[in-house]
């Protein structure tokens, strides 16, 4: 059970909420949500249940259950954005992010930089811990790359976003990175959820490989609870019967997310695909559909890519779907940018 207080609580409720609430025996857990004071109520909220509603300083009563009630439009009916460095994701404007799947070398992730910056990207996205399905494929290059794509990212003027596996990580990338990503791998790492939502740094929650909505909503829901609203939701595929794509691309769920949660949703199109071919035109219809942004994966010879080489576009291919997105955009509404 959810109590969220007035906003003009005063001190004498909040003295007396606090002793109706140590006489029931319940463990309350403050955070905000939506501007709005909250108390998570634990243990013994069952006592308290049948007189929640007239309790000293309480504005309304929200039954928690499994629900995602911080996620959801209940307390948030607006969008929210959520500012990342100067530039705000989830309102009018349309954000690219783009980069490599790894960074593998300074010469490459200048290349990258250079490419997204010169084709309007904002974020320069970028992996220095890598998730391999493989054990003997690439890992990364660990803390040097990311020294080297905080190095790119500012001679460019761009945001870096990078992502966390764990928590031993959390500290070394939260301390360069402007967002950091969970992994589609890691949706439901909740230890990890846990850290970050405590780190008060942006997080970009890619949905799992066969996760469904709701689960996507309740990791992001690990993330508000732990005190951070900086969360944006990422659709990246899902598995699916059909073996002539990587996997499949919910173009749906992008729109009933958008329905069902205040928060930004963007799309990767890259590894949804998993073909060069095949980006663009998932690119387009994402931002047809009213994502708030795209996460697109470039390489400047995706032939030598030490990883995910045959989805990343070329720079020329990434300028040509900036040209795509200026055209499509303005029917959803919004126009390519982010900075405020």
């Amino acid at each position: 059970m959810l109590l969220v207080l007035k906003k003009d609580i005063t001190p004498g409720e909040r003295r007396a909420l606090e002793a109706r609430l140590a006489a029931s025996g319940a463990l309350a857990r403050p955070f905000r949500a939506a501007g709005a004071e909250v108390l998570a109520l634990h243990s013994g909220a069952e006592r308290v249940a049948p007189s929640a509603a007239s309790l000293p300083g309480v504005d309304r009563v929200l039954p928690a259950g499994e629900g995602y009630l911080l996620a959801s439009r209940e307390l948030s009916p607006g969008a929210t954005e959520v500012a990342v460095g100067p530039a705000r994701i989830g309102g009018p404007s349309f954000v690219l992010a783009a980069g490599p799947c790894a960074v593998e070398d300074e010469a490459q992730i200048e290349a990258c930089a250079a490419a997204a910056a010169g084709a309007g990207a904002l974020i320069l996205r970028g992996g220095s811990y890598k998730p391999r399905t493989s054990p003997y494929s690439f890992q990364g290059l660990g803390e040097e790359g990311l020294r080297l794509h905080r190095a790119a990212a500012d001679r460019h003027g761009l945001l870096m976003m990078s992502e966390v596996l764990d928590r031993e990580d959390l500290p070394r990338v939260a301390a360069v990175a402007d967002l950091l990503q969970v992994g589609s791998r890691n949706m439901q790492n909740f230890p990890l959820l846990q850290a970050l939502g405590a780190s008060g740094k942006p997080v970009l929650l890619k949905r799992g490989l066969a996760a469904t909505r709701e689960e996507l909503l309740l990791a992001a829901e690990y993330l508000l609870a732990g005190g951070n609203p900086r969360v944006i939701l990422c659709e990246r595929g899902v598995r699916s019967f059909d073996p002539a794509l990587r996997h499949t691309l919910d173009l749906g769920s992008v729109v009933l997310l958008k329905q069902m949660t205040h928060l930004p949703v963007m799309v990767d199109p890259s590894h949804a695909a998993g073909r060069r071919d095949l980006v663009p035109p998932l690119a387009r219809a994402a931002a047809a559909a009213g994502a708030d942004g795209l996460l697109v994966e470039i390489h400047p010879d995706p032939a030598r890519a030490l990883s995910d080489g045959p989805q990343a576009l070329l720079p020329e291919e990434l300028l040509a779907l900036r040209a795509d997105l200026e055209r499509i955009l303005p029917v959803a509404g919004k126009t390519l940018g982010g900075s405020p």
